[in-house]
């Protein structure tokens, strides 16, 4: 596809708003990329869709990913071992999902997406502890959330960062500053193994991935910096991540069951 004007304009406003939402939770950058291509840019094959925003997402989460490490939120071990066992989930989920049907793949996104957010809002209230990571204790525990949420990841195609959230929270009792920031060393990950597969099938497009990314690259940044202003506000950037899923995934279920 050979974008015109208009959805070179919508493109790059749709990667703005899927960047800042990045920066901002860490994640909901496929839960809104995906949708913004179909819906508002006009990508006419889900999977095309759902190819060319993993290869977007994973590129402008190692944007917001640079502004969290200034910051001093990452947990790099936590984020290597998490992100290393999801790859291999990532993988397997991507296969899967390449021979189920565009339209049912987004039914499915949209009922896993009220489920986490529903798990997320009544989890708003648990700050974490500050100098939670990685150890013996709960590393086969972070094994195991992280390869299940990469296989997700790789199923729906995306980031996945929605999921990496709550996981890494639960797996290690971080606070959701450090769970963010932590979580797009394994978005971009999961992205670009998800790209990766897809890419080979020929479902990437690359001129709307690359207007996805200049405007998702400007949008981290301002996602970034108001997530470290929200999280001195007690479960205010929880809440902000479970009211994005629902509503995108309102959304995706409305427009899903008129196309049946």
């Amino acid at each position: 596809m050979t974008p015109d004007l208009a959805q070179t304009v919508l493109g790059l406003l749709s990667g703005g708003l899927v960047g800042f939402t990045l920066g901002l939770i860490g994640g909901g950058g496929s839960i809104l990329a995906v949708p913004l291509m179909v819906y508002v840019v006009g990508v006419p094959d889900p999977h095309v869709a759902i190819g060319t925003s993993a290869l977007t997402v994973a590129v402008n989460a190692l944007g917001g990913l640079v502004q969290h490490a200034r910051s001093h939120t990452v947990k790099w071990r936590c984020a290597a071992i998490y992100a290393s066992c999801g790859v291999v989930g990532a993988l397997l989920g991507a296969h899967l999902g390449k021979i189920v049907d565009g339209q049912k793949l987004l039914l499915l996104f949209a009922d896993l997406m009220i489920i986490v957010g529903v798990l997320t809002l009544r989890g708003r209230h648990n700050v974490g502890c500050e100098g939670a990571s990685c150890n013996r204790e709960n590393v086969g525990k972070v094994m195991l959330y992280g390869t299940g949420t990469g296989a997700l990841s790789g199923f729906f195609g995306i980031g996945g960062g929605f999921l990496i959230v709550p996981g890494l929270m639960a797996s290690t009792h971080m606070p959701v500053l450090n769970a963010v920031g932590t979580s797009l060393v394994a978005v971009a990950a999961f992205g670009l193994s998800t790209a990766a597969s897809y890419m080979m099938s020929g479902y990437v497009d690359w001129q709307l991935a690359v207007l996805f990314i200049v405007g998702g690259l400007i949008g981290t940044l301002a996602g970034s910096r108001m997530a470290c202003r929200l999280a001195g506000t007690t479960g205010r950037l929880t809440t902000v991540l479970a009211c994005i899923i629902f509503a995108v995934a309102v959304f995706i279920i409305w427009k899903g069951v008129a196309a049946l």
